[in-house]
C-alpha cells in the first residue's frame, strides 16, 4: 500500500525521459486477476497492468503484506517478478492473531519465520507492516486488540532492523505514544519507517517528521484543500510517493484535480491511460475505478505543483533517493 518513486525527469518532461519508479502497491488484490467481490468479471490482466506500469516509468515495486497469508503471497509475487515485499498484519486484521491456531504467539512466530527466511536476494522483505492503528474501523478489531498486536510487530522491526510500514487512521496520538514507548521514537526506530497514505494535519505531519519518520502520499492524501495544505508542509527529504493501487485513485472530485489538469497530454496518456468498465474489458486497457501503479507519476506531478513549482525532476529524484535509502533497495539512486 505505500511509497517509492522516481528518478530523472525534466520540468517539462517528455515520455522518453521517464524511468526508475518504485513504490508500494497491493498486487495481491484479486482485482488484478479479474475478481471483484468474489466474482470473476474479466480475464487475468496482471501482466498487462505491469506492462502499463513500465511504460509509465515504473522500474520496481514493493508489494504490501496485510496479513500472514497476504505476506506469503506478496513474497511469492516479489520473487516471481524480481520485486520487494513487506511482511506484517494490518490493524483491521489484528484479530487474526487471536484466531490463529496456537494463538497470538504462534501467529507472531509465523511472521517472524517468514521475515527471517526472506531477508536476502531476489524478492526479499524490506519492511515490517502494514501495521499500526485504525480507529475508523474498530468494528473489525477493537482499539485494545489493535494496540496489543501493533506492539508485537514493532518488536519484529527492532529484531530485524527493518523499517516500519505504518498505517494510521484517527489514531495519531496513540500511534505516536506506542512508538515512543516501544523505543521507535526520536530516531524513528532502528531503521526508521513511513506512515503511509498520510491524511493527517500539518501538526501531525510535523510531529512524525520530528520523530524521524517519512510520510507517504497518494491520491487519498490529496482529496481536500486541507489535505493539500498539510502535504505542502512535508519536507521533500521526508517524502515518499505511492499509489496504494488498486485503491486511492485520484478522481475528478479531489482537490488535486486542479493540478492534474495541468499535466501534459504526453504524460497523461502514460500515467492515466483510457480505461473501460470491468464488464466491457479489453485486454490492453486498464479498468475504471481500479487504481494502477502507473498513476504514481500523477502523484509526483501534484507534489511538483504544490511545492512552489519545484522542478518535476527534483521532486522525483529526491523522493526516489529517499525510498531507496529507507528500504535499502538494490536500485541506484
Amino acid at each position: 500500500m505505500m511509497p517509492l518513486t522516481v528518478q530523472a525527469v525534466a520540468s517539462e518532461p517528455t515520455t522518453n525521459q521517464l524511468e526508475n519508479y518504485s513504490f508500494i502497491v497491493n498486487l495481491t488484490d484479486p482485482v488484478f486477476r479479474g475478481f471483484y467481490h468474489g466474482k470473476k468479471k474479466h480475464e487475468d490482466d496482471f501482466d498487462a497492468m505491469l506492462a502499463r506500469s513500465r511504460l509509465a516509468g515504473v522500474k520496481s515495486m514493493i508489494i504490501t503484506g496485510g496479513s500472514l497469508s497476504e505476506s506469503e503471497q506478496a513474497l511469492e509475487l516479489a520473487l516471481q517478478y524480481g520485486l520487494y515485499a513487506t511482511v506484517g498484519c494490518h490493524p483491521t486484521r489484528s484479530k487474526e492473531f487471536d484466531e490463529y491456531p496456537g494463538g497470538p504467539e504462534a501467529y507472531l512466530l509465523a511472521l517472524d519465520k517468514l521475515i527471517g527466511g526472506n531477508l536476502n536476494g531476489k524478492g526479499r522483505v524490506v519492511a515490517i507492516g502494514e501495521c499500526g492503528l485504525d480507529y475508523d474501523r474498530t468494528h473489525f478489531a477493537s482499539k485494545e486488540v489493535q494496540q496489543r498486536h501493533f506492539r508485537s510487530q514493532l518488536a519484529l522491526a527492532k529484531k530485524y532492523h527493518l523499517p516500519l510500514f505504518l498505517h494510521s487512521r484517527a489514531a495519531h496520538h496513540d500511534l505516536v505514544r506506542i512508538l515512543k514507548e516501544e523505543g521507535c521514537g526520536d530516531s524513528g526506530g532502528a531503521k526508521g519507517g513511513v506512515v503511509h497514505s498520510f491524511t493527517g494535519s500539518k501538526e501531525e505531519a510535523a510531529e512524525l517528521i520530528d520523530m524521524g519518520f517519512h510520510l507517504g502520499v497518494n491520491g487519498c492524501s490529496m482529496k481536500t484543500e486541507q489535505n493539500l495544505e498539510a502535504v505542502k508542509t512535508i519536507r521533500l527529504d521526508r517524502l515518499l510517493l505511492e499509489t496504494d493501487a488498486p485503491w486511492c485513485s485520484m478522481t475528478s472530485t479531489h482537490a488535486s484535480k486542479a493540478h492534474l489538469d495541468r499535466l501534459p497530454a504526453s504524460l497523461r496518456s502514460r500515467y492515466f491511460p483510457a480505461a473501460v468498465k470491468a464488464e466491457s474489458f479489453v485486454t490492453a486497457l486498464p479498468v475504471k475505478g481500479r487504481n494502477e501503479p502507473s498513476a504514481i507519476g500523477g502523484v509526483a506531478w501534484v507534489i511538483h505543483k504544490l511545492n512552489d513549482e519545484v522542478p518535476f525532476e527534483t521532486v522525483t529524484e529526491v523522493v526516489y533517493k529517499n525510498t531507496v535509502q529507507l528500504f535499502s533497495l538494490d536500485e541506484t539512486p
